[in-house]
């Protein structure tokens, strides 16, 4: 076992974790661990854009943006950190053009920007063109240019480092990070890392789901670890639907296909949003058009031999217009479907895309260890953490946006914070507990397959937690997730081996699964209304009276094993009094 001491360990390194890096390499002593290569996270997944009010292309403001971020998430949004974003952001954007960051141009030479779901002017006149975008790989190269500018600024990384558990020191308010565990692939040696201050960049958890336009890797590791380390979870039950995956696959096609002036049509070849919003039509936010696209398949108007999806039409836009602004997400339906997007509509179908909850923060990225107290020296950013930025509902390219001004933040404030901090004594054996966990499951000769379990979870997610949920299916997922549980219990992975032993690791993130499966249905369960990316069938209205507030999920431990335990906290407003939301 290997002890490494730094000022700020920053966990994960795709977008938020590398911008982070930036902030806090220049301040103070940082490394970085991540479970992928950097330039091999998520964020470059990510196609449509960044948003921000730069105003190049039409009349636009940041409070414009702020309205359309609350509205957009259903009034769930903490307003004040709603703010900070949006007036962030446009010297967000500007920061990583400065860094190199290739946008595409105006005829000016200015930073083009384009139309995206649920952003308008003047308060929902009209769609607005806000979205800055390097065609429909913005996640790519703001991925490549964090890193590049990593490299050159020297921060350290730890590269294919599984981190699996949070070190804490003492109890109730002195309750604080002293680093973490850390599994290195390699080598299947245990690192402990010393740190002042810890920053949780680890992403989402999409593999929750069957059909996700999530990596393999996004199995809620940094949640996980933080809600077995006794800090809560805020708003999970709400999670997002891309409405454009490829049919039968989830693999994304951008909201950038839609912005460019693609249309959703059903089988009779109508276009249908303009039933559901009638103002921005197929531009609403991605809740409203995920709904709107099951509900054109359960009234019998899919498309193909199963009527079980819709088509996205680009046939009606030039060819040298889809390959200058829209050349990957094109490429994807070729080869996957085997459908040219020239002259054939694409099939597409709602596909689990974001989580809108997760670890809770304040505005500067600390970690709340209840409703108002933070954790010292535990700051988190990105998918994994809940600043409610996005409420029950996230905007398209908000994303981008939000782990390049938290991610920001939190690396300013952890390292500020290490600058004055002692350097904690370790508790006793401190990797005890990762040891266990990992021997147990390696030594078990007999046993019940991963894949197997995982299997199981995600296919009654899918059928039972998707975009229509009821009290019966959410009830039928719990009942499934608990036999899941004890079924957990029992399996083995068949390597044996210490290098590069992906099939124990895989057995490890399925035990994150399945906690934060359980997190996100009783979340779901609990509350008896629809908002944003959750939709109760029983309960189809909006419930401002009991529900206008945030879900806090504790994990409690009693004699027979931990149980999650839900609380509330009040959202935040400022000046946008909650209205019935309409497009």
């Amino acid at each position: 076992m290997q002890t490494h001491t730094y000022d700020v360990v920053i966990v994960g390194a795709g977008g938020a974790g590398m911008r982070a890096a930036l902030e806090s390499s220049k301040r103070a002593r940082t490394a970085v661990l991540t479970k992928l290569y950097p330039t091999r996270s998520h964020t470059g997944a990510a196609q449509g854009g960044m948003c921000a009010a730069l105003a190049n292309v039409e009349e636009d403001n940041w409070e414009w943006h702020t309205f359309d971020t609350v509205k957009g998430g259903d009034y769930l949004v903490d307003q004040d950190a709603a703010e900070v974003m949006c007036k962030e952001a446009i010297d967000a954007v500007l920061d990583l053009e400065k860094m190199g960051l290739p946008f595409n141009r105006t005829p000016e030479g200015k930073i083009d920007q384009r139309r995206f779901g649920g952003h308008t002017r003047n308060h929902g006149e009209a769609a607005v063109r806000r979205s800055c975008f390097a065609a429909d790989r913005t996640g790519h190269m703001i991925l490549q240019t964090l890193y590049q500018n990593c490299v050159k600024q020297d921060v350290e990384f730890f590269n294919e480092f599984y981190v699996l558990d949070l070190i804490m020191t003492g109890s109730g308010e002195h309750r604080r990070t002293a680093g973490v565990v850390a599994y290195e692939l390699a080598s299947g040696e245990i690192h402990i890392f010393r740190a002042k201050s810890v920053v949780l960049a680890t992403g989402g958890v999409g593999k929750v789901f069957k059909t996700t336009s999530n990596a393999h890797t996004l199995t809620g590791d940094g949640m996980g670890i933080a809600f077995r380390s006794g800090i809560p979870l805020e708003d999970m039950e709400f999670f997002q639907f891309h409405p454009t995956g490829l049919a039968g696959l989830g693999i994304l096609l951008s909201e950038a296909a839609r912005g460019e002036g693609g249309i959703l049509r059903n089988s009779e070849g109508e276009r249908f949003m303009e039933r559901y919003a009638p103002t921005i039509k197929d531009l609403a936010p991605r809740d409203i058009v995920a709904r709107s696209m099951a509900n054109e398949v359960r009234e019998g108007r899919g498309c193909g031999p199963n009527k079980d999806y819709v088509l996205l039409d680009l046939t009606h836009l030039e060819p040298a217009h889809i390959d200058a602004k829209l050349p990957d997400i094109t490429e994807f339906a070729r080869t996957y479907l085997g459908v040219e997007p020239y002259t054939e509509p694409v099939p597409v179908y709602p596909t689990a895309h974001y989580a809108m909850g997760g670890v809770p923060t304040n505005i500067e990225a600390e970690v709340l260890r209840d409703n108002t107290h933070v954790v010292p020296g535990l700051y988190a950013a990105g998918e994994v953490a809940c600043v409610s930025v996005h409420g029950s509902n996230r905007l398209g390219t908000n994303s981008l946006l939000d782990i390049n001004v938290f991610g920001r933040r939190a690396g300013i404030a952890a390292a500020e914070f290490a600058a004055t901090a002692p350097l904690l004594d370790l508790p006793d054996t401190p990797e005890v507990a990762t040891v266990e966990l990992l021997e147990s499951m390696r030594s078990r000769q007999d046993g019940e397959r991963v894949a197997t379990v995982r299997k199981a979870l995600q296919e009654t997610m899918d059928r039972n937690a998707q975009v229509f949920r009821t009290e019966g299916s959410l009830k039928q997922a719990l009942s499934d997730i608990e036999g899941l549980k004890a079924r957990y219990r029992n399996v083995s992975v068949q390597d044996k081996g210490q290098r590069f032993n992906t099939d124990l690791l895989e057995a490890v993130e399925l035990g994150f699964l399945l906690d934060l499966a359980e997190v996100i249905v009783l979340g779901a369960l609990e509350r008896k209304e629809s908002r944003g990316g959750h939709f109760r069938e029983d309960y189809a209205h909006r419930d401002d009276v009991n529900f206008m507030r945030h879900t806090m999920a504790y994990r409690e431990e009693g004699a027979d094993g931990s149980a999650v335990r839900l609380d509330y906290k009040p959202v935040v407003q400022t000046r946008y009094e909650p209205m019935e939301r309409k497009y």
